[in-house]
């Protein structure tokens, strides 16, 4: 099979679908690999690091030209017309992406395969997984930067002085992004309040030093905002918009100068005042309080996220490779993340999303006719 690697063209994304090794490891099973010239430079990877592996350069329609191609965002709107049936392996949030690129996925009968719907044997995402992780470990930092006075924040170090936690820092959510914001949040040394639904660990005693769980609910966010420094945002619903769970109200009960990170951007945000930003014009501010929605945060690491993009998403590559879309139809995980393909949308919570219901179809029955 030949596989194509396009530079991305996202604002200061410098990721890449495709490392070296992973070029070797097709090239040894006997697939073509197309790399665009310059996609791995942003990560550290030079053309002639992908050439040694056994990649062929050339330009980005080279790339497009081919039977699978490897992404790490979805395509932008100068991208649709590269769109020609094909199989593309990508992060693609179609539920909080304009509704104009599922069209273009169905009018081209280009079959997406969604790495955020991806599941594995125990019904986890294994490849959403490495950039939450890196998102939420970023959102602290994140924070702390725009809490600075200079910034237009309220001038509160997240951190420990002397012994004392200063900041306060509520995370909204308690996945894979919340667990890591959790962690940083609390290494940095700021007092952390996380709110997610396990009745469990709410009703677990908590040191006194160490993170709070609450359940969230509205009126243990009313309760707790009004003296937050910093909001991470991190409610995910597999395929779905993410639900305003912080509403307009509750952002404007928030501190003048404090901060918000919704990192449930890429799905429509989590909270109600949120909207996509990028890392060039990364915020904004409403009631006072600075945003910061930038839809591909791991993006300003790109070596360490590609990385451990690509440790994940390689077993996937191989075996769509090998196979085509017979790996998805046999491996019920992988079939999951298949979100359109022959002109239907094939998970079904983006056909609700995005009002598409009527061009639903199971992905068995769209492979048919692929």
């Amino acid at each position: 099979m030949r596989i194509g690697v396009p530079r991305e063209t996202k604002d200061n994304e410098n990721r890449v679908g495709l490392t070296p090794h992973g070029v070797a490891a097709l090239r040894a099973r006997g697939h073509e690999v197309l790399i665009e010239r310059g996609a791995g430079v942003g990560c550290g990877f030079a053309d002639d690091d992908y050439a040694v592996a056994g990649a062929r350069l050339g330009d980005a329609q080279d790339a497009w030209r081919s039977e699978l191609v490897i992404k790490v965002k979805e395509p932008l709107e100068p991208e649709y017309g590269e769109l020609h049936g094909q199989m593309v392996f990508t992060y693609f949030h179609l539920a909080g992406a304009p509704r104009a690129l599922t069209e273009a996925l169905l009018a081209s009968r280009t079959t997406a395969i969604a790495y955020e719907t991806v599941e594995d044997e125990r019904g986890r995402l294994p490849l959403l997984a490495p950039m939450s992780a890196v998102a939420g470990a970023m959102a602290p930092l994140v924070g702390a930067y725009y809490l600075a006075k200079f910034n237009g924040g309220r001038g509160t170090l997240l951190g420990t002085v002397l012994g004392v936690r200063h900041g306060k820092v509520v995370i909204v959510g308690d996945g894979v992004v919340g667990r890591h914001a959790c962690d940083a949040a609390h290494a940095l040394g700021a007092a952390v309040v996380v709110l997610g639904l396990s009745l469990e660990r709410a009703a677990s005693p908590t040191a006194d030093d160490s993170p709070r769980y609450l359940l969230s609910t509205p009126e243990n966010l009313l309760r707790e905002l009004p003296d937050t420094d910093l909001l991470i945002g991190s409610v995910l619903r597999r395929g779905e918009r993410a639900p305003h769970v912080v509403t307009a109200e509750m952002v404007q009960s928030m501190p003048a100068g404090s901060v918000v990170v919704d990192v449930s951007i890429d799905q429509g945000g989590c909270v109600e005042t949120s909207r996509p930003t990028s890392h060039s014009h990364p915020v904004f501010a409403v009631h006072g309080v600075t945003h910061y929605c930038v839809t591909n945060m791991p993006g300003a690491y790109p070596r360490t996220s590609t990385l451990a993009l690509t440790d994940a998403t390689l077993p996937y590559a191989l075996a769509l490779a090998d196979r085509g879309l017979a790996a998805a139809a046999a491996d019920s995980g992988l079939g999951k993340g298949v979100n359109t393909c022959a002109g239907y949308v094939t998970y079904r919570a983006v056909a609700s999303a995005l009002g598409l219901s009527e061009r639903y179809a199971d992905f068995t029955a769209a492979s048919a006719e692929s």
